[in-house]
Formats: structure tokens, C-alpha cells, sequence
């Protein structure tokens, strides 16, 4: 890029992380394939076709209404496989593999593979590690982590030595799990195959499958909000099968997932990296604002904005712990920027403005009222011996986990997704509950009055302090029920 002789550097850092924040994802379309048809519809490939439709005819039915048997490919294109394959195996006189990874979709796909590599969804397997294994080891080892929790986060998937695939670990079509090609995610998570249909993807449940519960209550929050409404009265005129899918342009009944964190926008491209609009973390103790780390390969990392930003051409260790040099790194205000030019398609600047205004304040509200103040207190029970270094073995730790990741995962989606009903009665009411009324009680029991009450005193707000929007940060619930002072 060649700057103008009187930009100073920080203007030209602006203008090169909007250059490839805007500038790559500016196109208002998603990249087509553009490979000529002789790169598929190999002829052998026809020979599992006839044999399918006769003993899968439901599988070949979904491959018959698909683009892909539109455009002539057929089975074989893309379960292609080389016999020095860890996963190939013989197969009616063919050699294939079972799993079609991102890798091979990406032959063809090429955007969207990339993409996918670089987003928070191929990650899904290494956050299951970090947050979830000691609760789910102690309420069923390995038969929670099978059923549950990897059809949605993935798993490693093994090969036995005859090329078929563990039963331990497949099938599962979770959004990023590790192939054994060594490629991470799975397209099917959200197209299903073996029509891959872009209606399917573009719907809210292809989200929501995995969005629900308590770690992610994206279902409940949007199927509550104005957004979920319109699009369940206005379905027929949402265009979901279209080839552009514009908001504002091709359809503009309601919002879905996609449109707001994957779709195209006017002057913004269509991504399948999910969480390049997200400022705010969700899914913490503490919710934070974080930066978007761009490395040269392609890859990204969040930070939080309580650490210094990394300089252009700076190394920097990436999630997988190898080293990489960054490319750009966009802040909250530019991430914030790319969600809202989605938001001013339906809404006016100020309504826009205002609305993520308020969701600021619900984020300041919980992190110095509970948040925050939780945090530290456990840290300080660790650090004093006064909690053991098992996870989960005693009942102050699964309050907590209830306080932030259930109730407080719940008021902080639903102040990010206009639900007010999972922000008020079913958010901050059940996290004040919950912090009044059994996570300081439970601190007193283990602590002692006495050590109890100097953490109290330290970490928690005063309830009469009050922040910039003028309400208090006390929890409103409580106020006019007869609640006594903790």
C-alpha cells in the first residue's frame, strides 16, 4: 500500500487494518468456484452413483437436488482418496476416505476453506479442552464428551490401522474437529450433507443445534427476540435459496445468524470466519473487549484490550502455541464498525449506536457487580489453600461455574441479541439469586466469617456506587422484594 507523504504511522496502521478488514471482506459477494467442470465429474465415480441409488436411495435422492450433481460432481470427486491415506480404505473395487475434510471441500472451495481454517469454529476442539474436561470427567468421562459434546466442538478423529475410523471418535460432525488429514472443522456441521444446501446454512437452526443450553444460549435469545419473530412470520420471503445473498438487497424480512455474523452486507463481504465482528468475549468469568489478531499466514488469535496491541511485523504466539508474525491487529471499534454497517441495513446510525451502547452498559453492569468481584474471590480462596486444586469437588466451585458460565453466559447473550427477557428475569435476576443467595453464603462456609468478610469488603462494589449510565450497580432485581442486606 503507498501512503499519501503526510500520514503519520498510526494513520497508516488505520489504514492498512482497514484496508484488510474492508478491503477483503468488502466485495458484497462470497468468491465462486471458478475451476472449469473438467476438474470434477470423474468417470469411476459414476459407477457409485448407480450403486446408491439402489442401497442409499435416500442418500442419493439429497446428491440428486444438490449443485453439486447439477454441476456433474459426483461421489468420487470428493472421496478421492490415495492408498498412503491414513484413512484410505478399498471400497467396491475404489480406494476413498469416509471423512471429506475442509481440505478436500477446499480443492473447489478454495475462500471458504481458508476461511474456515482461520475462524474460532476450527478451534472448537481446543476450547473443549481448556473449559470443559474436568466437569465432564466428573459427571460421565468418556460417554458425555462422545454423545455431547463432541457432535457439536469435534474430536480427534482416530484411524485404526485397517483405515476405518474409531468408533471412539466417528462419526461426529462437529465444526472443528481434527481430520485425519490434519485439516480442522467440518463443512457438514452447517450444510448437511449430501445436499450441502446454502437454505439449510443460511436457516437459524443450523446454528442454533449447537447454540443452546447453557453455554450458548443463542436458540432461546433469538427465538425471544424481535429478530427470531420476524423471521418465523416472514420465512417465505427470507430468499434462502439464493445464489447473492445480500441484505438489504435480496431479502430483508429479518436477520438470521448468518446475516449478522457471517453474511454480506453492502460493501461487506459474505465470511466464513464466524467471529471476525465479535468485540466482546461472552463466554468468560469476565467478559472483555478484545482485538482481532491478523497473522501473515492467515490465522488469527483474540487478545483483550487490557494488553498492549502487537506491532505490525511483530511476533506473536498463536493458539496452537507456535510463533507467527502479525499482520494487523483490528480493535473492538473496527470489529464493531463491520457488525454495524450489517445492523444500519435495517436501522438508522443513532437506533444502531444506541443499541450497542446499552449492550455496553449491560457488560460494565455484570463484570463490576459480579463478575469481577466472583473472580477475584476465588482466586484468592486458591491461593490461600482454602479451596483444593481438584476442579470441581466442592460446591462453591459448581455455584460458580453456574454464576458465569449458565446465568452469566445467559444475561450477556441476551443483552448482545435484544432478548430481554433472557437479560432481566431469566439473566441478571437469576445471577443476583445466585450471588446473594448461595455463592456468598457458600464463601462464608468455607472461609470463615471473618476471611469471608475482608474479600467481601474488598472485591465488591459498593452497592450505593454508581456508574455512567446512573443506575446502580447493585442488582435491580432485589430491589422492592424485601431482600435483606447480604
Amino acid at each position: 500500500m503507498v501512503y499519501p507523504e503526510n500520514y503519520n504511522k498510526p494513520t497508516r496502521l488505520l489504514l492498512l487494518v482497514s484496508a484488510i478488514w474492508f478491503g477483503t471482506f468488502g466485495i458484497a459477494l462470497a468468491e465462486k468456484v471458478t475451476l472449469s467442470a473438467d476438474h470434477w465429474g470423474v468417470a469411476e465415480g459414476k459407477a457409485c452413483i448407480d450403486c446408491h441409488k439402489k442401497s442409499s436411495p435416500g442418500l442419493f435422492r439429497q446428491w440428486e437436488e444438490s449443485a453439486h450433481a447439477e454441476a456433474g460432481v459426483n461421489c468420487l470427486d470428493c472421496h478421492q482418496a490415495v492408498a498412503a491415506d491414513d484413512d484410505a480404505v478399498e471400497h467396491e473395487g475404489a480406494v476413498i476416505a469416509t471423512i471429506v475434510s475442509p481440505r478436500d471441500c477446499g480443492r473447489c472451495h478454495t475462500a471458504e476453506s481458508k476461511e474456515m481454517h482461520n475462524s474460532v469454529h476450527s478451534q472448537a476442539v481446543a476450547l473443549i479442552g481448556n473449559r470443559i474436561p474436568a466437569l465432564a470427567e466428573s459427571v460421565s468421562e468418556k460417554a458425555l464428551l462422545q454423545a455431547g459434546c463432541t457432535q457439536c466442538h469435534g474430536s480427534v478423529v482416530e484411524v485404526r490401522g485397517d483405515g476405518t475410523l474409531s468408533p471412539e471418535s466417528w462419526p461426529n460432525t462437529g465444526i472443528g474437529r481434527i481430520n485425519p488429514d490434519g485439516s480442522r472443522g467440518s463443512c457438514s456441521a452447517c450444510h448437511g450433507r449430501h445436499q450441502f444446501s446454502k437454505a439449510q446454512a443460511r436457516a437459524p437452526g443450523a446454528c442454533t443445534r449447537c447454540h443452546s443450553g447453557a453455554d450458548s444460549p443463542d436458540d432461546e435469545v433469538y427465538a425471544g427476540s424481535k429478530h427470531g419473530l420476524l423471521f418465523t412470520a416472514n420465512r417465505h420471503r427470507m430468499n434462502l435459496d439464493s445464489d447473492r445473498w445480500v441484505t438489504g438487497r435480496d431479502y430483508s424480512a429479518a436477520p438470521t445468524c448468518v446475516t449478522c455474523h457471517m453474511g454480506a452486507a453492502p460493501g461487506l463481504n459474505a465470511s466464513h470466519d464466524v467471529g471476525m465482528r465479535e468485540a466482546w468475549s461472552l463466554n468468560g468469568p469476565v467478559s472483555e473487549q478484545q482485538y482481532l489478531v491478523i497473522f501473515e499466514d492467515g490465522e488469527r488469535r483474540e487478545l483483550p484490550v487490557a494488553q498492549p496491541v502487537p506491532r505490525r511485523k511483530s511476533d506473536l504466539a498463536k493458539l496452537d502455541g507456535s510463533t507467527a508474525t502479525v499482520k494487523a491487529a483490528a480493535t473492538p471499534k473496527q470489529r464493531r464498525q463491520a457488525m454495524s454497517r450489517v445492523c444500519v441495513e435495517c436501522h438508522s446510525k443513532g437506533f444502531t449506536s444506541g443499541f450497542m451502547r446499552q449492550f455496553d452498559n449491560a457488560m460494565d453492569l455484570y463484570n463490576e457487580s459480579f463478575g469481577k468481584p466472583a473472580l477475584s474471590i476465588m482466586r484468592a480462596l486458591y491461593e490461600k489453600g482454602l479451596l483444593t486444586a481438584t476442579a470441581f469437588d466442592e460446591p462453591l466451585e459448581f455455584t460458580y461455574w453456574k454464576l458465569w458460565h449458565d446465568e452469566g453466559t445467559r444475561f450477556r447473550h441476551g443483552a448482545a441479541m435484544a432478548g430481554p427477557s433472557q437479560t432481566g428475569w431469566q439473566g441478571l435476576h437469576r445471577i443476583a439469586q445466585l450471588y446473594y443467595g448461595s455463592f456468598l453464603p457458600q464463601l462464608r462456609e468455607v472461609a470463615g466469617e471473618e476471611t469471608a468478610k475482608s474479600l467481601i469488603d474488598k472485591y465488591t462494589s459498593d452497592r450505593e456506587a454508581r456508574n455512567d449510565t446512573g443506575y446502580p450497580r447493585a442488582p435491580i432485581p432485589l430491589v422492592g422484594y424485601g431482600a435483606g442486606k447480604p
